[in-house]
Formats: structure tokens, sequence, C-alpha cells
């Protein structure tokens, strides 16, 4: 591994992430369809770094370099926490949603409104992984690109779980439910509770933006609206806690 060697000689390109924190630079390098053009570690989080390379992809040696703690907060807001590890990797390709919708069995998907925050993304993102969600599907425009926030509140899971950008979300929630997927639009002005809807092992949880909910366009192409139980001393949860509690209910309905 090169010895101290600041992060800020190799500028950040255009076509490049800039990953931190241990969770997510360690998950790049574990998932091989990520393209990582360089790491950096400090002196103490560099042998588990360099061990993980080691037994995962020998390759990254090369890239490799030790960097005080200064040198990678000078790359990183201020209020990035980066664990002493820091990564400039390409983005990860999208997956096609046939890919997806391909796949026989259960499956449980979420998909998101023109949620654009990365910090919700990347928690649904963990929520998913969590639960065992196949995949996330957004639209390509209207949600955040990667980036290292995303990644480091998705705690690794942005390297786990599939993402499908679609171009047109009614369409890819029409293509769903060709596929057999139940929609299931979340809704805090809906009739029916979550817990109370019949479910199928095949699901597309579809969550709106926080303030706008769900479009009218998108709830139309929902087979059911619902709402989660929550009490009148809020008005409704961050989309991300949605999401979790959402994913818990119906990842215990169907075992």
């Amino acid at each position: 591994m090169a010895k101290s060697q600041r992060p800020q000689h190799r500028a950040k390109t255009s076509d490049t992430v800039t990953l931190f924190g241990r969770h997510a630079v360690e998950a790049a390098v574990r998932n091989p369809a990520r393209e990582v053009v360089a790491l950096w570690a400090t002196k103490n989080a560099a042998q588990t770094l360099s061990e993980l390379v080691a037994r995962t992809r020998p390759e990254l040696a090369e890239v490799l370099t030790e960097a005080t703690p200064d040198d990678l907060s000078s790359r990183l807001s201020k209020d990035a926490v980066h664990q002493g590890l820091m990564a400039e990797v390409r983005p990860l390709p999208s997956v096609a949603l046939a890919r997806i919708t391909e796949t026989q069995g259960a499956s449980l998907v979420v998909v998101l409104d023109q949620v654009t925050d990365p910090h919700n993304v990347g928690a649904i993102l963990r929520s998913s992984a969590g639960f065992g969600a196949a995949a996330l599907v957004t639209t390509d425009r209207h949600a955040p690109a990667e980036s290292g926030a995303l990644a480091k509140a998705a705690s690794g899971a942005l390297e786990t779980v599939p993402w499908a950008r679609v171009t047109n979300l009614a369409r890819a929630l029409d293509e769903m439910a060709a596929a057999g997927y139940w929609r299931i639009g979340l809704d805090g002005a809906a009739d029916q509770v979550l817990a109370e809807v019949d479910l199928g092992d095949r699901l597309a949880l579809v969550l709106g933006a926080e303030g706008k909910g769900l479009r009218a366009g998108t709830a139309k192409h929902c087979d059911a609206l619902t709402r989660l139980p929550i009490t009148a001393a809020v008005e409704s949860l961050n989309v991300s806690n949605a999401a979790a509690v959402a994913l818990y209910e119906l990842k215990g309905r169907s075992g």
C-alpha cells in the first residue's frame, strides 16, 4: 500500500462518485460489479481494509493509499463522517426492470415516486436490504444520483439491492402488474390500513415524496391504497421511516 498520499491530487471526475465511511467503502470493495478507481485509508483503518482487499479483490491493492484523517476530511463536506475510509468509484449501471420482473416466485419490490432526498433513498435502500426487498425502482430524472451521502445512509445496501431507474413510472407499474405484482400504494388519506389488505406473494410497495405524497397518476396505477395506523400526534412519518414500518409489516405477513 502506498504511504500518505493526499487524495486531493486526484480530482474527482464527473463520472465518478466519492464514497466514505466503513460500511459504504467495504461494501463497494466486496461488490465485483463496482469499478473502484482509488481507495484511501487512515493508518488505523488500513489493516482491516487491506485484509478485505486481499481476500476479495487483490487487484485493488494497487489503488489503495494511506492518508491522514485531515486528508480525507479536506476532500469531503464538513458533516461527512469518513471513519478513516474513502473511495473513488464509477457509478453502478441501472438494472433493467425486466431483470426484476422476470424473477420467479415471491418478490417484494420498493417503488419510489419522485423521492429526491439522497438520505431518504439511502435509508430506504438499507431497510430494503434488511427486510429482504428484491429491488428498488425509481424514476430516472426525479431521483437522486449516487453520492457519498446516499451510500453512507444506505450502509452498504447500495451495493446489494438492485436499483432500476425507469423513464415512465406508470408504465413500469403496469409492467410489474403484468408480471404478477400486486401494487400497494402508501397514502396517509387511504381508508384501508396496510395490515388489513389481502396480499399476494409478489408485491410492489409504492411510496411518494414527503409533502406531495403519491402523484394522482401514480395512485391510479396501484391496486390498493393503504395507510399506516399512526396517531394524531404527528401528521405523517418521514418517507424512509414509513418505508421501514411498511416493509416490516409486509415481510412479517409473507413469512
